[in-house]
């Protein structure tokens, strides 16, 4: 196309899987060049979009599509004649809302232009039947296309009689205009068969495009049954290495203490030694004592043999005594009964 794009900015393009209908399949690696164009040929303006040699996108325009915002960064239209849905991932919100109200404006420009076409096209199809009206009148039949149009203008005069200036003056204007409108019918011809050719080419393009992405998706999801495999795998790896390091530290601990307790056995034996020793002496020292205590039960036999006669004597001095006492007593009485008897 050689007319210059009317606004161009930049986004990663996608398309809807056409088997799932859910999935978007991106068409660019990287955000592209994305820009409206419009064809003054066929007053359509176009979203094109091209990765290096290729056309990944290229969508007429029409009254009936849609610009939907899906989140802040991503926008999707449907284009029914592609039959696809093509999606856009830009960087910014703000380029999302710039590429919306562009697609709005040229989308109310495609409406006016298709209502001013129509009424041109009203104009010109009037004007067609007042020319063939007068054409009637003058005995001649309506023309079916521009070639038998102009040959039969051409033969007009030679059959017919001599015509006013001014009746020729107006089949020299409608055969220019069926001349122009058949200039403009077979450019719009063959650069409709050219654009039909191009499609088919993307068609092609993008059938070989697809069907290479279904094979790298399939190789990827093989990749990722085996990725998931070999993590599986390394999982339970790790927790077979957790298990064993948990028994080595449990191990290291048990020979830290056994090493400890090693180090400790030379105080242990001295004081085993110590304690052997105070034992010993306890024991002997035992001896020693049940010796003195049966000599001490020998004394204390003597002892009793001997506080058996004491006791004896203890009694007779115990009845001598209160005996005296008894005779104090009565002295005491005695002397107690003088004085009275004195006063």
């Amino acid at each position: 196309m050689g007319e210059p794009p009317i606004f161009t900015t930049r986004a990663q393009v996608f398309q809807i899987d056409p088997r799932t209908k859910m999935i978007w399949v991106p068409l660019s690696r990287q955000a592209v060049a994305v820009s409206y164009f419009y064809d003054a040929t066929r007053n359509s303006y176009r979203i094109i979009s091209v990765d290096g040699d290729r056309v990944i996108i290229h969508s007429t325009i029409t009254t009936n599509m849609s610009f939907t915002k899906t989140s802040q960064r991503f926008g999707q239209w449907a284009d029914r004649k592609a039959n696809t849905m093509f999606g856009l991932g830009f960087s910014s919100d703000q380029q999302l809302t710039k590429f919306a109200e562009k697609f709005q404006e040229v989308k109310e420009a495609t409406k006016l232009a298709r209502e001013k076409s129509r009424e041109q096209l009203g104009t010109s199809n009037n004007h067609s039947r007042a020319s063939r009206a007068d054409g009637a009148g003058e005995g001649m039949a309506p023309p079916a296309d521009p070639a038998d149009t102009r040959l039969k203008a051409e033969e007009k005069p030679k059959a017919a009689v001599t015509p006013s200036a001014a009746q020729l003056g107006k089949w020299e204007l409608e055969l220019q205009t069926l001349r122009d409108s058949n200039a403009q019918l077979s450019s719009a011809l063959q650069d409709s068969a050219a654009s039909v050719e191009q499609w088919k080419k993307q068609v092609c393009a993008c059938r070989e495009e697809n069907e290479r992405l279904r094979q790298r998706i399939e190789e990827l999801e093989e990749q990722r049954r085996e990725t998931d495999g070999e993590l599986e795998g390394a999982t339970q790896l790790k927790r077979t290495i957790e298990a064993l390091e948990y028994k080595l530290r449990a191990k290291e601990t048990e020979v830290k203490d056994l090493r400890e307790q090693t180090e400790a056995l030379p105080q242990l034996r001295w004081e085993c030694d110590r304690v052997s020793e105070e034992l010993g002496a306890a024991e002997r020292g035992d001896h020693n004592l049940e010796g003195e205590v049966r000599c001490l039960r020998v004394d204390l036999s003597k002892s009793k043999r001997r506080r058996r006669p004491l006791r004896s004597d203890l009694k007779s001095f115990l009845s001598r005594l209160d005996r005296k006492i008894d005779d104090l007593r009565e002295i005491s009485q005695g002397l107690a009964e003088l004085g009275t008897d004195e006063d």
